[in-house]
């Protein structure tokens, strides 16, 4: 069943609730759970999940539920996850652990884009449902926000190292989100009374002990500086030993990574470097674009003046061509299932084959002996046969890989000693992409 990921929309922020309360083991599985399904049918509305999936997906209904969490169960624990087939994408899961394990129920819930969540009423209704879950299952704590903003906050680490903070957990308030859950004992850390009166959007106590802390009305209007600075008295407030200014500069300046820049990248290589600006973390994304906006790859090296090409020196000129169609059939081999595309030997499949080695970090990642002996000279020929196929290029063999050349129009390219450039290292990917020099050679080819 095919449902709608969080990939398949265009790279923008989300809202990310996580959530970790506990429930009563000694009651029946279904009782606990019956609160937590009645809830998110009253509160989701138009971003209900429809599907369900345990060990494979099934349309959302009750029984498909029960039979998803089933089949998932083991002697400590089981999960399953939700998702939709229709805009808003939500990629949402539930889990419990059973004793000798505490009791836990947690719920990791991701709905795209944030901006579905710009309007007060829809944010309403999302933090009635995180208090409802609230009340009903005690947390240790529960927050709500964007994820971009979450990254720039270092959650959930938050300057720890990783033993550290899946030791102590939310142990202080190292950070206010757009939506808090705090349970009992954070609350007797900060104080209830302070905290009851912390200045935000909505504050209120919960029957278990628990205190829902909102900051502002609309979850997708984070960045804003009237949002920042409601943010930054909250924190202040519980957390006396900070200083207002510093924690709203702070904020500000997360806000002003996050804001959107246009990217107008080196024409080249501008359908590879939007591939990589897709990819990296969201809230590196508006950094890295302003960083490719100011770099430029160098201008490629690997070329001659076709009236001062090498001669060919082998005895059989068909059979090299054999040969760099053979090496050529290796990165075939190597990348296929990852980019289907490369079977087509096209000036876009080179893109592809760039942002590929450049998404593994491929010349860091795998051995350099086997790079040096395997890779160069599969790569550099088979940019040799693109250069041949589509720009009319004709192969000028020589004994030596590196100085084979191909000739197009007023130049002769060296397809192998490109492919040696481009494999030192990952920036070199960038540096000496196959994509641009396909797409330099074309403008000489006369």
């Amino acid at each position: 069943m095919k449902v709608l990921g969080l990939r398949d929309l265009k790279p923008e922020d989300s809202l990310l609730l996580t959530f970790e309360g506990a429930y009563d083991p000694q009651a029946a599985l279904e009782s606990e759970l019956e609160p937590f399904l009645e809830v998110l049918k009253e509160h989701a509305s138009d971003w209900m999940p429809d599907v369900v999936s345990g060990k494979r997906r099934r349309k959302y209904t009750r029984p498909s539920f029960w039979k998803a969490l089933e089949e998932r169960r083991s002697e400590r624990s089981t999960g399953l996850w939700f998702y939709r087939t229709e805009w808003p994408a939500l990629d949402m899961s539930l889990s419990l652990s059973f004793p000798p394990l505490a009791p836990e129920l947690r719920i990791l819930l991701e709905v795209k884009p944030l901006s579905f969540f710009a309007e007060a009423e829809r944010c309403r209704k999302f933090v009635d449902m995180v208090r409802a879950w609230a009340a009903r299952y005690p947390v240790t704590h529960a927050a709500a926000h964007s994820v971009a903003d979450r990254g720039l906050a270092d959650s959930p680490l938050f300057g720890r190292d990783m033993q550290t903070s899946i030791q102590d957990g939310f142990d202080k308030i190292y950070e206010v989100f757009w939506l808090n859950v705090f349970g009992p004992k954070l609350v007797e850390t900060v104080g209830r009374e302070r905290m009851l009166s912390t200045p935000a959007h909505r504050v209120e106590a919960l029957p278990n002990g628990s205190i829902l802390l909102v900051t502002w009305p609309i979850a997708a209007d984070f960045a804003s500086d009237e949002a920042r600075q409601a943010q930054a008295r909250a924190h202040v407030h519980l957390r006396p030993d900070l200083d207002f200014d510093t924690v709203l500069r702070t904020l500000r300046q997360r806000s002003a990574t996050l804001a959107p820049v246009e990217p107008h990248f080196h024409p080249d290589v501008s359908p590879l470097l939007s591939r990589v600006v897709d990819s990296v973390a969201i809230h590196e994304r508006q950094r890295k674009i302003a960083e490719l906006n100011d770099w430029s790859p160098p201008e490629p090296e690997e070329w001659r003046p076709a009236d001062a090409a090498l001669p060919s020196d082998v005895q059989d000129p068909r059979r090299a061509l054999e040969h760099y169609s053979l090496l050529a059939e290796h990165l075939v081999a190597l990348l296929h299932s990852k980019v289907p595309s490369v079977f087509e030997a096209t000036p876009e499949s080179l893109t592809d084959v760039d942002y590929q080695f450049w998404h593994e970090d491929f010349p860091r990642v795998f051995d350099r002996q086997n790079i040096d002996a395997h890779a160069v000279p599969a790569i550099g020929a088979y940019l040799g046969q693109v250069l041949v196929r589509h720009l009319g290029g004709q192969w000028i063999p020589r004994q030596k890989l590196e100085e084979t050349q191909v000739l197009v129009g007023t130049r002769v390219w060296f397809p192998f000693a490109r492919a040696w450039h481009y494999m030192r290292s990952c920036q070199s990917l960038l540096d000496c992409s196959l994509t641009q020099l396909y797409r330099e050679a074309a403008r000489h080819r006369g």
